[in-house]
């Protein structure tokens, strides 16, 4: 049994990194400030022996009694509606709480693993995505206060495994989808299953070809938890290399919900990647791990997700 602290623990990922080490029989401190996680999210673990929940900003001082045996850093606004609206606050918890979180991970001699991002890559001039590109970021675009957060927490984390030795992982998640997240999310799968299943119109950003590869979250928090427990310390991709075009997304999801929605085109955001699609050969050779839901198995999941939401709203 470990002790495993996880920052943004009432996010998306981190609620169902939560449930994944509370099912391995750990106990599990979750901290969160809840500006873009939920309790909602949590709420079935509150009253498990096993479960602890602090509304607290990593940004701050942060003190934890007790033993821990990970730390697991994911507190961060995550879409581009969240960090256009809170650019401060994502540049302060990727630089100031990945501090914080790394000296706590220091001071209780626990392993530390970073929730990296393929947005390290910017808009790639490479095709697939291995970890030895350094990407193609605006640092002053809008999408930089994002980017750059995450490219500097890698730089922090690095610098305490070699000055400090701690043991680091760091993990480059793409894009993932699952239930918990939010409806108002600002990422395209909610976006355009919410869409569809109001039967509004779906809105695609640009022609529709841009690429993503999208990967179900169950898949991707195995692979976060087997790279936390492997003796990798060089970032990994974690994502599905099933790549689609947006417009072919939409279209898959306005069929799988029965949809009468129409697709409707509108400006391409500022710096928005053009093309993002994992290379998993590390990840495959060194995790033994590979996505097992295809796409269509996540997506329906999703969607019942996001049918009883909007019912109950």
């Amino acid at each position: 049994m470990a002790n495993v602290l996880i920052t943004g623990g009432a996010g998306f990922l981190g609620s169902h990194l939560c449930d994944r080490f509370i099912a391995e029989g750990d106990k599990v401190i979750c901290i969160d400030n809840l500006i873009t996680g939920s309790a909602d999210n949590i709420s079935h673990l509150f009253g498990n022996p096993k479960f602890i929940f602090i509304k607290h900003d990593v940004t701050n001082y942060t003190y934890i009694q007790g033993e821990v045996d990970y730390v697991l850093h994911f507190a961060s606004p995550a879409s581009p509606i969240d960090y256009l609206q809170l650019p401060i606050q994502t540049l302060k918890v990727g630089s100031l709480g990945t501090h914080i979180a790394l000296g706590l991970a220091k001071a209780k001699n626990a392993r530390f693993l970073i929730a990296s991002t393929s947005e390290v890559y910017g808009d790639p001039l490479i095709h697939p995505q291995t970890e030895e590109y350094w990407g193609n970021v605006n640092p002053i675009g809008l999408r930089g206060v994002y980017d750059e957060a995450k490219r500097f927490s890698e730089a922090m984390t690095f610098a305490y495994h070699r000055y400090h030795n701690l043991q680091t992982r760091v993990v480059r998640i793409f894009n993932t989808y699952g239930p918990r997240m939010r409806i108002n999310d600002g990422r395209a799968i909610p976006a355009f299953i919410t869409q569809a299943l109001r039967n509004e119109d779906v809105t695609v950003f640009g022609d529709g070809s841009q690429t993503r590869s999208v990967c179900y979250v169950d898949d991707e928090i195995d692979g976060i938890f087997r790279l936390l427990k492997s003796d990798i310390d060089e970032p990994v991709n974690i994502g599905n290399p099933d790549e689609i075009t947006m417009l072919g997304l939409a279209q898959e999801i306005i069929e799988l919900t029965n949809s009468k929605s129409k697709i409707i085109f509108t400006e391409l955001p500022e710096d928005d990647p053009k093309v993002r699609q994992p290379d998993i050969t590390k990840a495959k050779k060194y995790l033994n791990w590979e996505p097992k839901y295809n796409r269509k198995q996540g997506l329906i999941k999703t969607i019942e997700y996001f049918k009883q939401k909007l019912g109950d709203i």
